[in-house]
């Protein structure tokens, strides 16, 4: 689909719900769900099988904003893996990285960053001078490393979704889905699973500035554990969660939040409904 397609389809798609079937007051909370005004598209899935547990337009095209740092830091820890990199390099910031928009931690060319401490800079602040610092580092530039993001997500299977940059600043054509993030989110547990901890990461210090996490259901809702939070206009309130309670991770997915905190009571309201719908579905 070409871009001016894909960016007339994520105006013109409408609603559609998805039912489980059940009665009572499961039933009650899902037809709230379905008729949500926070809830533009969503999904929320068993992480270990895949099952969907909730649905709304979750294949329908929109703007990942910040959620594209998913992507960036999985190739991150891919390089990590490959012994290319260390979580103590000192990666270079170039003038085109320091130059990028907030969100950023203030780099000045010619300055260095560990990539640990850029790892927790991109989950934490959503740093775009840092994440273009990364993508410079693992693609040599930030178009060839946008190569790397978008032969990854056909590799996954992330069929309807297209990285222009590697930040998730304001583009037209940067377009995913909610079951695509799905599907990455999935492989950043299952395929790096001693560096997922960061994604929990509420707090942390540069230059003797403290930021806080984006994401406030962090140390908030029991068992949520990261993963990312992201807006621009064009988005709305973007956020990946993972949460694990008892045997059971979920991994939802909400785009197109009217605000911060809609969004994540939205986000709260799926999280309750998917787990009184496992824990009645086991034995």
């Amino acid at each position: 689909m070409r871009g001016m397609d894909r960016r007339g389809c994520v105006r013109g798609l409408l609603a559609a719900g998805f039912s489980l079937g059940l009665a009572g007051p499961a039933a009650a909370r899902r037809r709230r769900l379905l008729t949500d005004p926070d809830l533009d598209a969503a999904l929320v899935v068993e992480a270990a099988s895949g099952k969907v547990i909730y649905a709304r337009n979750d294949a329908a095209p929109r703007h990942p904003a910040s959620l594209t740092k998913l992507m960036t830091l999985y190739l991150l820890f891919e390089t990590l893996r490959a012994h290319k990199l260390t979580l103590q390099t000192e990666l270079l910031v170039s003038a085109y990285a320091a130059s990028q928009p907030r969100a950023h931690l203030r780099l000045r060319a010619g300055s260095t960053i560990t990539v640990e401490t850029a790892i927790k800079a991109m989950i934490v602040q959503s740093a775009n001078d840092v994440t273009v610092a990364v993508a410079e580092a693992v693609g040599g530039s930030e178009p060839g490393f946008v190569a790397l993001m978008n032969a990854k997500a056909r590799a996954f299977g992330m069929n309807h979704t297209f990285y222009h940059n590697a930040t998730g600043l304001p583009d037209d054509q940067q377009i995913t889905t909610a079951d695509d993030l799905v599907i990455l989110a999935r492989r950043v547990i299952r395929d790096f699973p001693q560096y997922f901890p960061y994604f929990s990461t509420r707090s942390m210090t540069w230059r003797g500035n403290e930021y806080s996490t984006h994401d406030a259901l962090i140390g908030d809702y029991p068992g949520v554990d990261g993963m990312k939070t992201g807006y621009v206009d064009a988005s709305g309130y973007n956020i990946v969660t993972t949460a694990l309670r008892g045997k059971t991770r979920l991994i939802a997915v909400i785009m197109g939040g009217l605000t911060r905190e809609r969004r994540d009571e939205a986000m709260t309201r799926l999280l309750d409904d998917a787990y009184a719908q496992t824990a009645a579905a086991q034995p």
